[in-house]
This record gives structure tokens, sequence and C-alpha cells, in this order.
């Protein structure tokens, strides 16, 4: 009997050495790092370190949060069990301290990007403003971002901006032995003597803030002299011993390029501005040739010529490299866009991209025309106008000029959408909307076409939502509709889900589902495009 127990005692023992040590290996093991608190009313934990990926999980304000690294604007930190990445500005520190205390710009991605009166796509539209424009970062809330442009303060969809920490200096090109090399001297210099206002006006103010006292007004072309300077603000000799403020964005520290004697075209040379942060800027043109720069959003660099879809520019005056041409905005030296080439949009379009594409976007029903109402109040008009929104972003990245039929809560006739199409030369349009039906237990996704040569695009589109997506899939099936009856182009209508659904809606209508489904539409027009290439 004793035996019996020691036997026993032993197998207990080897078996809680066997458990417990895999039980603790098995946890993941806790951050080393600074801890942190959440900012916000609301925080998303993400997947990657960027808006445009996944949301792991809402985090509430004051949630104490672990950071385990930092990549530019953004922490990889460990809450609880699970890690992510969370936005650096929109957390603090144990002692109050905040990243929101840096002064932060925003930089658009897109053109005519929508700055509206209030957090919303519902909102009314203040104005509208062109890729690569730059503005103060105010503060976020969830999507959206709040940002001061010019004497206007609104609001800006999050995932068309990136925000970074305001700053002057131009990047160098990196030496040899893997360090920034200090002695190239970058042909667009900081003066700091003598600040150029770059737009129609400007207000000069008392302080360096935009609610201070106005002493004049500045307009474009006037140089002045600088006498210091505060974060974002410039103080400058606005009249002899008068002093003032006027906000940096609003102009350059920039000294002139050097001239060629030989050529006339200097002083109408063209730039481009980076409006993605880590942009790459390439030996040759091509995505797989060595990298001879990571630039931020915001950086400026002379053109020197076009290569297809890629520029080449002046790094420094001893060096250039390629940037392509779909993640830079291009200007000339006036401050006004630039007119593309027509011969440019010809060159041969390379797979894995959609350059020299138009992709309409047709966002279903707006203004009195609500659509179907989920059972939780859902209004579809407005997830479809969201939905299309997010896609745009991911075409326009890809090289694709997108056409939206509507980019504001408005009502747009049925046929005149297709007229949108038709005038656009649409090479694909979309039309994005959600399902409902009377029997509220079905569900799923479907994509429709109704003319035959739009049959093997709804194949390709809805493939590649069925590898993103949970919900059932339903196929791509014939579907009489106007927007697709009547339109000459490669036509397709896509029904995400049914908001009658009550559980379906409750997926549906969460950024991650708006996020995988968007990809999932992506990757199938550009598996569409590549194939017509093969």
């Amino acid at each position: 009997m004793k035996k019996n127990k020691i036997i026993i005692g032993l197998s207990f023992l080897l078996l809680f050495t066997a458990i417990v040590p895999y039980y603790f290996s098995a946890r993941p093991a806790l951050a080393n790092g600074e801890p942190l608190y959440v900012n916000a009313e609301i925080l998303y934990l993400r997947e990657g370190p960027g808006l445009s990926y996944p949301i792991l999980d809402t985090l509430k304000e004051g949630t104490e949060i672990m950071s385990i690294e930092k990549q530019g604007d953004w922490h990889h930190v460990q809450v609880g069990q699970q890690e992510g990445w969370v936005a650096a500005w929109l957390v603090k520190t144990a002692n109050g301290q905040s990243d929101s205390s840096i002064e932060k710009t925003v930089i658009s991605q897109v053109n005519a990007l929508n700055v509206r009166v209030a957090p919303s796509l519902s909102a009314s539209v203040l104005t509208k403003i062109s890729s690569g424009t730059e503005s103060k970062f105010l503060k976020q809330e969830q999507d959206w971002i709040q940002i001061q442009f010019g004497e206007m303060t609104g609001w800006v969809f999050a995932e068309y901006v990136t925000v970074k920490e305001a700053k002057t200096e131009v990047p160098a090109a990196p030496s040899d032995n893997g360090q920034q090399d200090q002695s190239n001297e970058p042909l667009q210099q900081i003066d700091p003597n003598t600040f150029t206002v770059n737009v129609n006006a400007v207000n000069i103010r008392k302080k360096p803030d935009l609610t201070a006292k106005k002493l004049g007004l500045a307009t474009e072309g006037q140089q002045f002299k600088v006498v210091s300077r505060d974060h974002n603000w410039v103080e400058i000799e606005y009249e002899k011993g008068k002093k003032g403020w006027i906000y940096s964005f609003y102009g350059t520290f920039t000294k002139q390029l050097k001239q060629n004697p030989s050529s006339e075209k200097e002083d109408t040379k063209n730039f481009v501005t980076i409006i993605y942060n880590g942009t790459n800027l390439r030996e040759s043109p091509s995505t797989s040739s060595n990298v001879v720069v990571i630039a931020d959003a915001g950086h400026t660099y002379p053109i020197v010529e076009s290569e297809g879809d890629w520029f080449k520019v002046a790094v420094n005056d001893r060096q250039t490299a390629y940037v392509a041409n779909w993640v830079v905005s291009e200007n000339n030296s006036q401050g006004t866009t630039a007119k593309k080439n027509n011969t440019s949009e010809a060159a041969e379009r390379k797979k894995g991209t959609l350059k020299g594409l138009t992709i309409v976007l047709d966002a279903g029903h707006g203004g009195n025309d609500r659509g179907t109402t989920g059972v939780r109040g859902t209004d579809e008009k407005d997830i479809n106008i969201l939905t299309a929104e997010l896609l745009r972003s991911k075409l326009q990245a890809a090289g694709a000029n997108v056409v939206m039929t509507r980019e504001s809560d408005v009502f747009v006739d049925l046929r005149k959408r297709v007229a949108v199409s038709h005038q656009a030369g649409a090479d694909a349009f979309i039309s994005i909307h959600y399902d409902a039906n009377e029997d509220s237990s079905v569900s799923g996704f479907t994509t429709y076409y109704t003319n035959g040569y739009q049959k093997k695009l709804a194949e390709y589109v809805h493939d590649g939502l069925a590898s993103k997506v949970n919900l059932k899939d339903r196929g791509p099936r014939f579907g009489n509709y106007l927007v697709l009856r009547e339109n000459r182009q490669n036509a397709i209508l896509l029904e995400l889900g049914y908001l009658s659904n009550a559980s379906e809606e409750r997926a549906i209508t969460t950024d991650y589902y708006r996020e995988q489904a968007t990809l999932g539409i992506y990757q199938g027009l550009l598996n569409y495009f590549d194939d017509q290439l093969d």
C-alpha cells in the first residue's frame, strides 16, 4: 500500500513538472518597456503600425498598456495577454506626458480630400485639399482627425492622410557605412534669414497662436526677414521695427535652386512632395532596386526627369534617385499642381499595380435615399460611402485614377451614375451596397453582373472577397440592375452582407470588416487586371 502511494506521488510530481513549465512558457512574456495609458475616449489596438491595419480590440481611456518598442508614430504594446500597435499621439506616460505635446502635421494622400465641419460623413464639407497638402494636427477621434488648414478648422478621414512630427530638415542620403552623410548639401537649403509666403494670403499675428490678435496680412510672394522661430511658427519683421508671427506651413525657408546659366527653365522647375511616411527612393526605376533614401511625408525633391511611372529626382547636389509617381504629388515652383503629360499614362502597366486604369466607385444610395435600414438602425447609405472611401485609398495607392459617383451624403440619380462611368471611360465600375431580406435568417455576400462581358470581373472580385471575409459565400450571380444593365463599361454590383440579419449587421458594420472587404475587392481587381497582362 505504501509502495502504491509512493508510485502515485511520483507520478503526480512528474505530471506536475511536465505541465507547469509548458503552461508558463506558453504565456507571452511581459514587455520590459515603459507603461503607457490610453489618452483618448477610445483607442484602437491594431495588428500593425498604421491606420490601415485591422483592429484587434478597442481600449478605453485610462487603460494601462506596456510599450515594447516604438516605430515612428506607433507603439508596439502589450495589453494583458494580447499584443498590437497603438497611435503614439493617443497615449501618455505615467507622469502625464503625451506625444500630443509634439507638433504634428497632417499630409493628404489623395486629391480632393474633404474637410468636414464634424467627424462624420454626413457633415457638411468646408473645403477640399489636394494631395501633398500639409495642415496642422489638432486631435483625433476614432477614425477622424481634426486639422487646422489656413484659418479653417475641420475634420478629415484618417485613412486618407499621413500624420508625422513637424520637421523642416530634408533627409540626406545614406553614406557607404549606412550613416547619413551630413556633408551632402541639399539643393533646397533652409535659409534662416528669409521667409517667403506661398499662399494667397495669411494673417500676421501678435503671438505664435492661431487665436492671437491679427496685426496685418501677408500675400503670396512676399519675403520677410526672420527674427526667430517657435515650433511651427516664424517671427518676422513685416514693417521696419514691427514684428509678428506667421504659421510656417504657409511659406518656405528654402533658397532658390542653384541656377544653370545655360538653362532658362530652372525658374519653373517641378518638384514632387512625398505623401506617405517611409517612402523608398531607389537607385533605378524599379521596386526591386536598392533604396537610396527613405523619406517621410512632406519632403520635397526637384524632378530631374520622368521615366514612365517613375520620377528621377535630385536627393542632393551630388546624387539622384527614383520615386514611383503614385506615392507623390507633383508641383511646380510656383506651388501649383503640374499637369501630367498624357504620354506617361500610355506607359506599359506592370503587374501588381493599377497605374493608368480608371475605376469608378459607386457608393449606393445617399441623401433622401437611405437604402435599407438594419435591425440595429444602420443606414445603408452611410456604410456604403465609408466602404467606398476606404477602397478608394487602396486603389489610389496602387496607382489607379479613382472617380466617385458621390463623395458626400447626397442623392445621385441612377442614370447619372452610369453617365459618370461613361464619361470617365471606366475600366471598372464597382457599385457598393449592403443587402436586406424579409427573412432575417438570410446572410452572406453576393457579386452581381448583368452583361456577359461583366462576368469575368465579377468572378475575380468575388474570389478576392471570399479570401478575406468570413460570411456565407453566395457566389457571383446575374442581376438586372440599371447601373449594370445600362452600363457600356465593365461593371459589377456588390452586396457585402445582410443588414436585415441582426448578427450579420453587428459584424459587417465594424471597421475590421470594412478593412477586410476592401482588401478583398482590391486584391480581386489586381488579379483581374494582372491576368490581362499574361
